[in-house]
């Protein structure tokens, strides 16, 4: 603990959003705060990419509960419309099938949602009423309650267990919405949310069935300059009472006993510590910067290949966010997840932000994200050989669906980047190139996932997605909020 009079010390391993959100709660709490970054710049997995007018986020590219993002900004003095300019989505996505000409354009407005899923079945029209309340339920009960927990003893996880199998919430995604609409589309548009923290819709619990009420009632937010507007936000915030160290990244945790007492970076660059946070890779962590290899290690969520595009024409049939599923989902979802081999069939997801920025790309292109879940390095993958075929069979792809409006992308590609597994592995530092932490899957989650405060190592805690309550920008966010707090549990118990 640090000495009388002296502010509590916290050195934070990557500025990430779990990072950097960690950085502004201890900051406003009265800790001195360094957070130290392998990257030249911050942001970790939600970064940018700029060439030629194009921009591209690499990571996340929404923002729901944008309540958790105001809160941080509160916390600093400032707050979130003062330095963001939020556009609401409307639709959030539009979702496509490659086998079926029908589309669904998903949003929060209820009579519209009944028309949607009205093109596909009249029954499951009438159901959603019912769905949307038993969401609320699940949502309340367990998701809102499970967050804002640390959940370090397993009798804490025992306390929510009775309402989660009242609730129907421990069996899958999936099924859970399936007792609700039982058109395999309209279940496949309910029920796809979990991809967007690496979780497979037929393994993950069914709390993440609450994801779509949660966008419904609260919405799907874009902050204009993409994601990283939001980072530099944050890094803004955490700079005002902070420090921030980038493109030297930490090599060792330092212990003194059973205690982490700082970290040395690769440059030899020490930083002593009364507490560290890693928001690193939990694997990595574990076994690179503790040394510990004999660390149970989780097994490990999906990765991506994405391609950015920049193109010399736009394309204004193209929606913000489009949702293409190929034939055989669920064999699709098998093989990435469960198999770890690569699909046979191709489900894609499309970020366009300039379909609501122009600016984000030049006058009369377009910035377009495509994203495949692929296995990640542990899976049977030959990287980066198949990464010219992978390509070239996702452009196909688009440009074959006629309501996706993409006829001519490839003729019409000025800009291309691409991000694999490879790419989370090297640049990332992220184990076996997974991209987002341990699969989020029942016996993975809450008590099961990474407790938020090491339990062998005295004042060593984690944050981001590799910890609890998981991936995803609401739940770094949420948290950090728990990390922060049992660090100040600590600071306070100690004085």
């Amino acid at each position: 603990m640090s000495p009388a009079g002296r502010s509590p010390s916290v050195v934070i391993i990557g500025a990430g959003l779990g990072g950097l959100a960690a950085a502004i709660r201890l900051i406003a709490a009265g800790c001195a705060v360094t957070v130290i970054e392998a990257q030249s710049s911050t942001g970790g997995r939600a970064g940018q990419i700029r060439e030629a007018g194009f921009v591209f986020d690499t990571g996340p590219t929404l923002i729901t509960l944008p309540e958790l993002v105001e809160e941080l900004f509160q916390l600093a003095g400032s707050s979130m419309n003062s330095e963001l300019r939020m556009h609401s989505l409307d639709p959030f996505y539009r979702i496509a099938w490659e086998d079926d000409p029908r589309v669904f354009y998903f949003n929060g407005n209820r009579e519209a949602m009944r028309r949607e899923i009205g093109k596909f079945s009249a029954i499951d029209a009438r159901h959603l009423d019912a769905f949307l309340d038993a969401s609320t339920v699940i949502y309340k009960e367990t998701i809102l309650k499970a967050a804002h927990r640390s959940f370090l003893h397993l009798t804490d996880f025992l306390e929510v267990v009775p309402a989660m199998v009242r609730l129907g919430a421990v069996g899958s995604t999936d099924s859970f919405v399936g007792r609700f609409f039982k058109e395999p589309h309209v279940r496949q548009a309910f029920s796809f949310h979990p991809l967007f923290i690496g979780g497979d819709p037929f393994r993950v619990p069914a709390v993440y069935s609450a994801v779509a009420f949660m966008e419904m009632s609260g919405g799907v937010w874009y902050p204009e300059g993409g994601i990283s507007a939001l980072v530099t936000a944050l890094e803004n915030l955490v700079r005002t009472g902070g420090r921030i160290v980038t493109g030297d990244p930490v090599a060792t945790i330092l212990q003194r006993g059973n205690r982490a007492v700082g970290v040395v970076t690769e440059s030899g660059a020490p930083y002593p510590a009364d507490f560290v946070i890693s928001n690193a890779d939990l694997v990595t962590t574990h076994r690179r910067l503790l040394g510990d290899p004999g660390r149970h290690a989780p097994r490990l969520s999906m990765s991506c290949f994405q391609l950015y595009l920049g193109t010399n024409r736009p394309f204004p049939e193209l929606t913000h966010h489009t949702l293409l599923v190929g034939r055989n989902y669920q064999r699709f979802m098998h093989d990435v997840t469960d198999a770890r081999r690569m699909p046979q069939t191709l489900s894609l997801y499309v970020d366009a932000p300039s379909r609501t920025e122009p600016a984000m790309a030049p006058p009369g292109g377009e910035s377009i994200m495509a994203l495949l879940p692929v296995p990640n390095l542990g899976g049977n993958g030959r990287w980066p050989e198949m990464e010219g075929d992978l390509r070239n069979r996702m452009l196909a792809t688009l440009e074959a669906h006629p309501a996706l409006g993409l006829a001519g992308l490839a003729d019409s590609i000025v800009v291309e980047h691409h991000q694999s597994p490879i790419d989370f592995r090297d640049r990332l530092r992220s184990a076996e190139g997974n991209g987002f932490g341990p699969e989020p899957t029942l016996l993975q989650s809450t008590y099961f996932r990474q407790h938020n405060r090491d339990q062998r190592i005295g004042g060593l805690y984690y944050a981001g997605a590799g910890t609890h309550p998981g991936a995803g920008i609401p739940g770094v966010l949420l948290g950090a909020a728990v990390t922060a707090r049992l660090l100040l549990d600590e600071v306070r118990e100690r004085v």
